[in-house]
């Protein structure tokens, strides 16, 4: 008769931000297990259930195969003999208590979106703030933890139908990536002049762009502060 038990498991570490919800997501569905993962002040915490064999090789697997991004500093866990009746795999609604975890920083642009950032035929074509759980603003755009939408830059933000089906897909590297957006929903670019009013109506890059070979100074301001631009060939 196969051994079913149920495991309590703790990742602590630089594990969200990451995409480690829908990393353990796709291995417990891959694996038949049941139960559920969430973020917490703590890191991960993880309920599974299912065949000893396959409880004991998850566990493992969130060491050895771990997203890119994550850096697990420890895996632990708790086994008891009878099952809890758990059916399915979800991501749970995070916890919150005392904090002791970190933020994961931002990261630059994956090869993935850069692709998209450059296709034509893409939604994403040229949006600024294009973004996965490989790449991103992290850090920058977090209020508090457990690191969710709720608590980012990014809660006054509703994602498009679009968007959305994204973030609940599983199957898409933007699944649960908190901040998810296009064109449509997302944050959008402005050109200002000196005086704080708005310069444009069109293309803001291709504007600046046009003012800095004609020899102005451009403050962009980035996810941790301003960028002065100017053309170091003009010496005036």
């Amino acid at each position: 008769m196969t051994e079913v038990i149920h495991a309590r498991i703790r990742v602590s570490g630089q594990v969200q931000g990451v995409g480690f919800r829908p990393f353990v997501y796709r291995l417990a569905h891959e694996m038949g297990l049941a139960g559920w993962v969430r973020n917490d002040s703590e890191g991960v915490e993880i309920a599974v259930e299912g065949e000893r064999q396959q409880v004991m090789r998850l566990i493992g697997r969130l060491q050895s195969e771990p997203p890119q991004l994550a850096r697990v500093e420890q895996v632990t866990h708790e086994l008891e003999q009878t099952a809890g009746g758990l059916y399915g795999f979800c991501i749970a609604a995070s916890k919150a208590g005392r904090v002791q975890t970190g933020i994961t920083p931002d990261m630059a642009i994956c090869p993935d979106c850069l692709s998209e950032l450059f296709n034509p035929s893409d939604r994403r074509y040229r949006h600024p703030f294009i973004n996965c759980i490989h790449c991103g603003p992290r850090y920058t755009l977090t209020a508090r933890l457990p690191y969710d939408r709720a608590n980012t830059s990014m809660a006054k933000f509703t994602q498009c139908p679009d968007c959305q089906r994204e973030y609940d897909n599983p199957a898409t590297r933007r699944f649960h990536a908190q901040p998810n957006a296009c064109p449509v929903c997302g944050p959008k670019l402005q050109l200002y002049d000196e005086h704080w009013q708005p310069a444009v109506t069109g293309d803001p890059i291709a504007a600046t762009a046009q003012l800095i070979r004609a020899g102005k100074i451009a403050a962009v301001k980035g996810v941790g502060g301003f960028h002065l631009v100017c053309d170091a060939r003009n010496t005036a």
